[in-house]
């Protein structure tokens, strides 16, 4: 807990620790990159590798899985073993990874590379951001810091296609991959002399059985997540994220039992730290699946490429960017709560502009509606990322960014699952009612398994295009509706659940003590519950 003479002494961080970020933010913008740089290649590596679908999907999606899978993992790993440990592993390993995976020759091969890059930026992630909010303990240069580092990650999603389509325009699909080999080099080169050692020294032994709970129920639901999201409502959908929970819950009843568990369950005891969880999570879900059926709509009904795609998504990429930006200096004049619902608001005017898109001449206010919509979201998601490394006590803060991480990468999935299934059913109902009689009845109900399908066929027969584009345009619209509403009932919850946060009182002292030391009476007041072992029954400070 700190006072205002406390944190007027934190010292401010000078040139070094602003190289340093840049450091810290390469890596980053490669991990976030990687995850969309084969929406290009895709096709041209599949046909050389001679893949087939069910490996081009395993390509594809095997490096999202096991990332979100292993957050929580080498999160804590970083407290233990030391982040810039972790993010020197992460490079190499990174860098080895991209080499094999641009000389791949055969769909296995690939697959496995993909899955140790995977495991390279689940590694290096949560080190990046936890190294950040030990370099700069000033609440506004930790913001403007952090703000840095999140432009870096969604900048490189967005610029994923696009790097794809330069590489593959003059070298082969596999030069995507060669572009992080000598940048993970300059990191490993630099990292060691520019960036400090932080870790946890109280830190107790690892338990191997916790990890693989945590990994096989982060993979087992986010796996249903996509399954739900691509065909609905099926039995292996519903066993996956079935299994999923089961095994979620037997980690978190380890993780009780456990002198030193894996994951530190008193950190959701911090008010603020919960909070900001359940808004990354949320805000991401709601994000997530805005940003799929925008995607569909450049690419399916305005019959754009991946790269022109990219190019459309470029402006609203850029208004996000710079609301990641201003958000700390609204804290300055306004509580975190009152800037949170600030964003959250003009997220809703952004997803009203995009409930009005027409099939017909709908790009130019679907791009600005979704730069409103991505304007909006980013004031929450950089004070959302400031408030939980803010909140953590000093010897957390890997947990802390690998469960807020972790928090956004299952809150797209999600948002991709629940929202890509209400526009999937708007789209199925509304096909078919307005498809002509001239369409064959077996061509219509192949067209409702989705747009893609349905503007192939339309080739074909084309009174099947223009009603299956309005029928894809209304279920956009209904999803947008539906984001509206449920974007004002999380306002009036981020105002009043952080209506007393102020970042300026989140500084921690530059000496604090390991967790266990840190507790009052009144921290340790309702945990009693949460704790079956005989370690102390201990709960950080609230912030």
């Amino acid at each position: 807990m700190t006072t205002e003479g406390t944190t007027a002494a934190v010292p401010r961080a000078g040139r070094r620790e602003w190289i340093g970020l840049a450091v810290l933010c390469l890596p980053t913008l490669l991990a976030s990159v990687d995850l969309t740089v084969l929406y290009l290649a895709l096709p041209h590596l599949s046909a050389d590798l001679d893949a087939s679908t069910t490996q081009q999907l395993w390509i594809v999606d095997i490096f999202g899985f096991l990332t979100s899978g292993l957050l929580v993992t080498m999160g804590t790993l970083g407290d233990r073993f030391g982040n810039r440990r972790m993010l020197l592993v992460s490079s190499a390993a990174f860098a080895a990874a991209s080499l094999l995976a641009a000389y791949s020759t055969t769909p296995e091969m690939l697959i496995g590379a993909r899955a140790l890059l995977g495991v390279a930026g689940a590694a290096g992630m949560p080190a990046a951001l936890a190294l950040i909010t030990h370099m700069f303990r000033d609440p506004a240069q930790r913001g403007m810091a952090i703000a840095s580092w999140m432009s870096c990650f969604m900048g490189g999603l967005m610029l994923g296609p696009l790097v794809g389509g330069l590489m593959l325009e003059y070298f082969w699909w596999g030069s995507a991959f060669l572009l992080a080999v000598p940048i993970m080099v300059l990191v490993l080169v630099v990292a060691p002399v520019l960036l400090p050692e932080r870790r946890n020294p109280g830190a107790g032994k690892l338990d191997l059985l916790s990890v693989a709970m945590s990994l096989v129920a982060m993979i087992s639901l986010v796996y249903g997540l996509k399954k739900l999201a691509q065909d609905g409502l099926t039995a292996p959908a519903l066993l996956s994220m079935a299994f999923g929970v089961l095994v979620g819950v037997l980690f978190v009843q380890r993780q009780r039992r456990l002198t030193d568990p894996l994951l530190d369950l008193r950190l959701f005891g911090i008010s603020t730290l919960r909070a900001a969880l359940i808004l990354g999570l949320l805000v991401s879900a709601l994000n997530g699946g805005a940003s799929l059926l925008v995607t569909q709509f450049l690419q399916v009904i305005e019959g754009l490429s991946p790269l022109r795609a990219g190019l459309w998504l470029l402006p609203p990429s850029l208004a996000m960017i710079i609301a990641l930006f201003l958000a700390p200096g609204l804290t300055a004049k306004l509580k975190a709560g009152r800037v949170i619902a600030l964003g959250l608001g003009i997220g809703v005017v952004g997803y009203l502009i995009l409930a009005q898109v027409d099939s017909v001449d709908g790009l130019g206010m679907l791009v600005a509606g979704f730069a409103v919509l991505l304007f909006g979201m980013g004031l929450p998601s950089s004070l959302g990322t400031m408030l939980v490394m803010g909140a953590a006590p000093p010897d957390k803060v890997g947990s802390a960014s690998s469960l807020q991480q972790t928090s956004n990468e299952f809150g797209i999935s999600i948002g991709i699952a629940t929202l890509g299934s209400i526009g999937m059913a708007t789209y199925r109902s509304e096909l078919a009612d307005t498809v002509p009689d001239t369409v064959p009845p077996d061509v219509v109900e192949a067209a409702r398994e989705g747009i893609a399908p349905a503007s192939v066929l339309s080739a074909q027969f084309p009174d099947l295009l223009a009603p299956a584009r309005a029928a894809f345009t209304v279920g956009l619209n209904n999803v947008a509706w539906v984001s509206a509403a449920l974007m004002i009932g999380l306002a009036i919850f981020a105002y009043f659940a952080l209506r007393h946060t102020e970042l300026s009182e989140m500084t921690p002292p530059t000496d604090i003590p390991p967790l266990a030391e840190q507790a009052t009476a009144a921290d340790a007041a309702g945990v009693e519950a949460g704790r079956t072992d005989d370690a102390p029954q201990t709960v950080p400070p609230q912030r």
